[in-house]
This record gives C-alpha cells, structure tokens and sequence, in this order.
C-alpha cells in the first residue's frame, strides 16, 4: 500500500485542515451501525498534545479535552490512548473522561480511569528481569553521562534515553550508544523522534491495539498517531480500520493529517457525524 499523502500535497476541505478522503472516511464509519462499538485509539505526544521540550510540559489542546469528553459519552464507542509514556504519566497528564482506555508503555502497560483514579493491571517482572532492568538503567546512565540534554527516564519495565533537548553532536552518538545497548544485553528496542527505549518485556502498540479491539468486539478502530512506533499500531491493524499519520514522514497509515491541530478537527467531524446518526 503506498504511503499516505505528503503535508504539502493534501487535498483539504475547509474543516480545520481535514483531508477530503478522511472526512469522506469519518462520514462512512459514522453512518455505518455495524461499525459499533467504534474504538477511536489515539496517541498522546505529537498527536492530541504538540510536542514539547520538556515531555512535563505536555497538554491535549483544549478543542481536543473537549471533542475526547463527548465522543466518550457517545453509545457505541470506546476511547483509548496508546502511548509510549509510562502510565503514571500519561494518566497525570492527559485529560480524558471516566471509562478511557490508557495503554502505556508501548502495550506494556493497560489501565482504565474511573470516577476514583485507575483500575489498573498490574505488571510484575521475575527476578531476572527486574535484575536486568537495573543493568538497563546503569548503563543508559552511562549513555547520557557527559552529554548536554541527553537524560535518562526509567518506566517499570524499561529504561529510556532521551534526546530532544541535546545538539545533534550528543544526540546522535547517545541514540546509537543505546541501540547497540538493547542489541548486546537482547532487550527490547524502540527507536522513536528523539528517543529510544529498552525495554526489558517485548511489547508494541499493535499488538496492545488488536487485543484491546477483539477484547471489545470493535469491528472497526480508527488509529492515529505520530511516530515511528505508531507504525507498529498502523501495520497490525485491518483494512477496514481507518489510520491516520499525523505530520510527515514515511507511513503505512491510509490518510495523513497536517498536525494535532487538524487531527483533532478530524476527530470532531467524526463525533459531528455520529452525534447525527445517533439524531437519524
């Protein structure tokens, strides 16, 4: 299947920047009851939230709080975020409603909010890979020691080396450094924008997706995410599923967004439409 769109070569309608074949899609699965429930899983970073410096900083955009909350409320449909992000993060920082499917971790982690915080599955590691996780975090420290805005994040299960805010000349040793890392201990790797994570449990957010959607009999999802590890989400997925790359780059994704701003206003031509149908 050939890549989805280029930015620049978008065919845009005048709803926020949505792409005509996207809204074409959204129209489709909207008007289609057997596509219910309808499983909307997005990512967080680069996706609802802009990308930012510093990953503390991170906020869905407001017009994005607001279309998450009501298709959350819509029957037939389910919400989820998939992201890289540890779980205690990504419930900290994104706003979603009661009943959203938080997927962390790259699909290591899975939890649902509820009126009282998290209902949450627990991870555990044997010994073994608890003793390697700290193996992990030693030598990624060692990665970053002695490069400016190189740092280190350590998840329950993986250890990850940043490096948004250092100069290509640290940057691009230190990502190399901890690729050959996960090659030589055989941890997991997930080299992303500016990241790569070592992860000591083999996870990706396809194959989180897929059990998420056969685990509630969504015959339809619609995916959109940002970055490379969200290929993962967009190769395992079905033909019926609609997938959307949000900014550039090279993708497997069937349509293409500009940025979060035009994806959440993709987003809200869905909820439109299905608040509809719901009218029909």
């Amino acid at each position: 299947m050939p890549d989805a769109p280029a930015p620049d070569d978008l065919g845009t309608d005048a709803a926020g920047g949505v792409p005509i074949d996207l809204r074409d899609r959204l129209l489709a699965v909207a008007a289609d009851t057997a596509a219910r429930p309808l499983l909307v899983a997005l990512d967080f970073d680069g996706t609802l939230a802009p990308l930012q410096d510093d990953p503390a900083a991170s906020r869905i955009l407001p017009a994005g709080v607001e279309v998450l909350a009501s298709l959350a409320g819509l029957d037939g449909v389910a919400l989820a975020l998939v992201s890289g992000r540890a779980m205690g993060d990504l419930h900290t920082l994104a706003e979603v409603p009661p009943g959203t499917y938080l997927i962390g971790s790259h699909g290591v982690e899975r939890a649902r909010v509820t009126l009282f915080g998290l209902d949450r599955d627990v991870v555990e590691l044997a010994h073994t890979e608890a003793d390697l996780l700290a193996v992990l975090g030693a030598r990624a420290a060692a990665v970053a020691r002695g490069r400016d805005g190189v740092w280190v994040e350590t998840k329950p299960t993986a250890v990850v080396v940043h490096t948004r805010l250092a100069e290509p000349q640290d940057a691009e040793p230190a990502e190399a450094e901890a690729v050959a890392l996960g090659t030589e201990l055989g941890v997991g790797t997930l080299h992303g924008k500016d990241v790569v994570e070592l992860t000591v449990l083999r996870a990706d957010k396809g194959t989180a997706l897929q059990a998420l959607r056969h685990e509630l009999g969504a015959p339809v999802v619609l995916y959109a995410g940002d970055d490379v590890t969200d290929e993962h989400a967009f190769a395992a997925l079905d033909p019926q599923d609609v997938t959307v790359k949000v900014g550039g780059g090279p993708t497997v994704a069937r349509h293409r967004v500009a940025d979060p701003a035009a994806g959440v206003a993709a987003l809200a031509v869905l909820r439109d439409a299905l608040e509809r149908a719901s009218r029909a």
